[in-house]
């Protein structure tokens, strides 16, 4: 007998009660084992365990019913013997989410100010992933760092790079180029992550591991992945997001390997005005309802044959705009700020 196909929705069911099952199951530390309540940061969470950062100590805590923290949430927790307990959740300044395998976004770290988008001279660098993120900067006014990693290759790709790193900073956005491998630059990277909550996001591969291990070398725990040679595409070396404290100011997120970004939240005016200097030239269309695909009167258009907007620009954003129109998942804001 054929096994019968279960729905999104069903499988998800699924996935949902397995882990209130498990959650069920987990027996917490008597009240009178833990001690006072105390202010902490979640640093990683594993499921149904997240690790606490406190004032004097750092500990693996269960949880509460129906709390469900992410790295970077600042918490209200009790300190045990073993394990402590995770009382409650503070209000979030910040959310970022993206797609599980269900395609329903889940929040993956909270309260980030900055988005550090790396690249590397390998794998190769696709804009298309680049604007993406820089939308989902623009929509909820986190700062956005582009980094190059990997810049002791730069040789072997050097100007189709330095034209696509040169787009960008003439766009505005932060560009620094640094080596994991070499040490170069890493002061600069270190300077514009003191005053941050940053998240490190891009394809695996391009050394976002590495980088956290050359600006925190006593963090034994990180895992470095090579570099696939059949399709120089980086394996997932990281399995949860993880939050690094620098002992001169500011934090730093380590989150999975992103090769997607959804944008579902989205409408097309916010995606227009992520993109500057197409929604600048929109202002001059002749029609108000101008979609910008050589209608008559169409400014867009004009300045794209001038050469003032970038032609992979331009059909990243209206890649984005038919993505927007094809997904039929309906979600709430992928990153919010409150």
């Amino acid at each position: 007998m054929a096994k019968r196909k279960l729905s999104l929705q069903q499988r998800r069911r699924i996935a949902e009660q397995r882990a209130e099952k498990k959650l069920k199951n987990v027996v917490l530390p008597e009240d009178g084992e833990l001690g006072p309540l105390q202010e902490g940061r979640v640093t990683a969470n594993f499921g149904t365990q997240v690790l606490v950062q406190g004032k004097q100590t750092i500990q693996r805590c269960y949880l509460r019913a129906n709390l469900d923290p992410v790295t970077g949430d600042t918490v209200t927790w009790r300190e045990g013997k073993e394990t402590g307990v995770l009382e409650s959740i503070h209000t979030r300044l910040s959310e970022l989410q993206r797609p599980d395998s269900y395609g329903k976004l889940r929040t993956v770290a909270a309260n980030v100010s900055q988005l550090v988008i790396c690249i590397a001279v390998e794998p190769e660098a696709h804009s298309s992933l680049i604007d993406r993120y820089l939308v989902a900067a623009k929509l909820h006014q986190l700062q956005p760092l582009l980094l190059l990693n990997k810049c002791e290759l730069l040789d072997e790709q050097q100007d189709k790079l330095k034209q696509l790193i040169s787009r960008y900073k003439h766009l505005g956005v932060d560009c620094i180029e640094v080596s994991a491998e070499t040490g170069q630059d890493l002061s600069l990277l270190t300077d514009k992550l003191k005053e941050h909550t940053s998240i490190f996001v891009g394809q695996s591969g391009v050394g976002k591991s590495s980088l956290i291990k050359a600006l925190l070398p006593k963090e034994k725990e990180i895992r470095i992945g090579k570099l696939s040679e059949a399709a120089a595409k980086g394996r997932h070396t990281t399995t949860h997001s993880q939050l690094y404290q620098f002992a001169d100011g500011g934090e730093l997120i380590d989150s999975p390997g992103i090769r997607e970004f959804g944008l579902w939240h989205a409408n097309a005016s916010q995606i227009l005005d992520a993109f500057s200097e197409i929604a600048d030239a929109a202002q001059h269309c002749r029609f108000r309802d101008c979609k910008h695909k050589g209608e008559p009167g169409c400014a867009v258009q004009e300045s794209l044959d001038e050469g003032k907007i970038n032609s992979e620009r331009y059909a990243n954003y209206q890649l984005i705009l038919q993505q927007l129109n094809d997904v039929t998942i309906k979600t709430q804001s992928g990153i919010k700020n409150r």
